[in-house]
Formats: structure tokens, sequence, C-alpha cells
């Protein structure tokens, strides 16, 4: 996992995908509304709102704009568009397997913009099941080595029960079964660690090794399917090596 941790934090420095602010706060505001209705609005005892809402503080999101997702998503606001979380699979080039998380008010419309963008990049959608049996959910978090240490962290992983802890550098990555997610993210709260990733995330089962210049073909494509609005996240199955990692820094 630990290239794709750092392909994000890549595409972060650079600002890629979520350049406009107003993109960044429409994916953050969403993910309160889904996990407020999913799980209540009260984020100390709601995990996945929890870190939904420091991930919004984190990216100056107004209190305002964030108490009113938090109302959206229980039903105290009535106003707001109702959305739902579809999971779309499809195939981008040399046979990668790709999956897309999202967020809609209009099924219909993140559809045909998904088929159109995959259509537009080489690549083709797929029926409900086709590449979904090639990833596992996971719960996963990855937080900066320099908030906790990687023996500490793996220590603190095997006792809430995770899968693995990977020291990736500058990062540390956890994965683990979903039903540990709620233990690691208490465990890590309490050890005041603020992950700049936590969720559920589809981990590939077996990845998939192309040379450099077809994995980066794979993610330029795995950019533009990000650049929609209704897309919250994107899973591949690629292995992205050092060698790829390089040049997507000197792009």
């Amino acid at each position: 996992m630990s290239g794709h941790s750092k392909w994000s934090t890549i595409k972060r420095k650079k600002g890629a995908a979520d350049a406009k602010r107003g993109a960044v706060f429409t994916r953050l505001t969403r993910e309160i509304v889904m996990a407020a209705r999913d799980g209540g609005g009260d984020p100390e005892s709601n995990f996945r709102l929890r870190l939904a809402v420091d991930k919004a503080r984190a990216e100056n999101m107004p209190k305002d704009n964030i108490e009113r997702a938090i109302k959206r998503g229980t039903g105290e606001d009535k106003d707001g568009a109702v959305f739902e979380e579809l999971m779309l699979e499809g195939y981008g080039p040399h046979g990668s397997a790709i999956l897309v998380s999202c967020v809609t008010d209009n099924r219909n419309r993140t559809v045909a913009d998904l088929r159109h963008t995959f259509t537009r990049v080489g690549g083709n959608m797929a029926e409900a099941g086709a590449v979904a049996w090639q990833f596992d959910r996971k719960a996963y978090f990855s937080f900066p080595s320099s908030q906790m240490s990687f023996e500490k962290a793996f220590d603190l992983a095997v006792v809430a029960g995770a899968d693995d802890a990977i020291d990736s550098g500058d990062s540390v990555e956890i994965l683990g079964p979903v039903e540990s997610f709620k233990t690691i993210a208490n465990a890590l709260h309490q050890a005041h660690v603020t992950p700049d990733e936590a969720g559920l995330r589809m981990v590939p089962k077996q990845e998939l090794e192309l040379d450099t210049e077809a994995t980066l073909q794979v993610l330029k494509v795995v950019e533009s399917i990000e650049e929609l609005d209704d897309v919250q996240d994107v899973y591949h199955n690629v292995k992205i090596t050092e060698e790829a990692l390089a040049a997507l820094e000197a792009a």
C-alpha cells in the first residue's frame, strides 16, 4: 500500500484533482452528510463522522458549513439534496481494475458522467461484481510518522486488532478488518494521532505490475475520474513502483 500512500501525498503537494477549494468542500460535505446519516450526529460516538469533521477542519471549512452538513445527514435540515452512495466498476488501460466510490443526488447523471469519462480515456465500465471481487474492504489509516514512530504504531495496531502496519518512511499506514475500524480509530485518537487518511477502502487482493509508462497512463485515468463532481474515492489494482513515484514527482 505504501506506493498508493505516497501517490496520494504527491497529489496533495501538487494540488492535483482537488485544486479548487470548492471541490474539496463538496467532497467533505458529502462525507459528513453520509457519516451523520448512517451513524448519528454526535462525533464522539460516531467515529466516521468525527474523522470527517476533523478532515473538514484541517481544510479550514467554516464551522457553519460543518454543522449544516451534520443536520442534513441527521434529517434536521430538510432543504438539502438527498444523497446516496454508489460503488461503480470499470477497466482502465492495460487491464487495470478500477473501483469508483461516489456520493450523488442523481444516480443517472453520475453513471453517465463516469461512463463518458471511461470511454474518453480508453477504458470501459463493467457490470456490478466484475471488478469488485478483486478487492477486499479494509479499515485504513495513514498518518505522518512524526506523530508516532513506526514501532509504537505497530504495537498499537496489534493491540487494536489490525492486520498490518506499514512503514512508508515519512508516514505510517495501518490496515485491518472492517470491524476493527472503530477500535483502531479510538486508539489513535487516545494517542493524539490525527490521520491524514482514515476510512474504509478497497484494497486489491493482488497488484498488477506494469512498466513505468503504463503505470502513469493508469494513474492519469484515475485522476481524470477523480475530477468528476460526484466521485469521492477511486481505487485501482496497479502496483506503484518507486520508479513510477519518481516520474510522478518530476512531472
